[in-house]
C-alpha cells in the first residue's frame, strides 16, 4: 500500500508491516495503524508514523539506549491485550519531544509504547511509578553514565 508520511514523503509498505494499536494512542484514539520507520540511516531514532494521517509521526527511541536503569513491570492485562507470549517479542519505545537544540530533547518515560513485534500489536501504557518523568532529557542521562 502507498501512504504519505510526515518525514519520508510517499512510501510503499506492506500491509504486514502495520502495527495495530487497538485503542489508538492517548489523544489520537482514532489512529490505530502505525509503522516504525528509521529517522535516518544508522540512527537510534525512529518515526512511529500513522498510516491514516500523513502529518502524524512521532519521533521515538528505545529508552534503554539512553537510560540503563529504566525498568517497569508490565501488567498481566497488558500482556494479554498485546498477546505477549515471550519477553523476546517485546520492544519498548519512548516518544520524544524534539527541541530546537536537539541536545535538549526529552523523552516521555512515564508513558512508554510497548510493542509485541511478532504479533504487530502495540499499546502506550501509563506507569504508576513517579520516578519517571514525561520530560526526561535523554542526553543529560547519557552524560551522567
Amino acid at each position: 500500500m502507498i501512504i504519505q508520511t510526515k518525514y519520508h514523503g510517499e512510501i510503499d509498505v506492506k500491509e504486514t508491516a502495520v502495527i495495530k494499536f487497538d485503542n489508538g494512542i492517548p489523544g489520537f484514539g482514532d489512529e490505530k495503524g502505525f509503522l516504525l520507520l528509521p529517522l535516518e540511516q544508522d540512527s537510534p531514532f525512529l518515526i512511529l508514523q500513522s498510516v491514516q494521517t500523513a502529518e502524524l509521526g512521532f519521533v521515538v527511541v528505545n529508552p534503554f539506549q539512553f537510560i540503563a536503569d529504566y525498568e517497569f513491570d508490565l501488567s498481566e492485562a497488558d500482556k494479554e491485550a498485546l498477546e505477549i507470549e515471550s519477553e523476546k517479542d517485546v520492544e519498548v519505545y519512548a516518544i520524544l519531544t524534539v527541541k530546537e537544540q536537539f541536545e535538549e530533547t526529552t523523552a516521555n518515560l512515564q508513558a512508554p509504547i510497548i510493542l509485541n513485534r511478532s504479533g504487530k500489536k502495540a499499546k502506550q501504557i501509563i506507569l504508576n511509578d513517579q520516578k519517571y518523568s514525561i520530560k526526561c532529557n535523554i542526553f543529560a542521562q547519557t552524560q551522567q553514565k
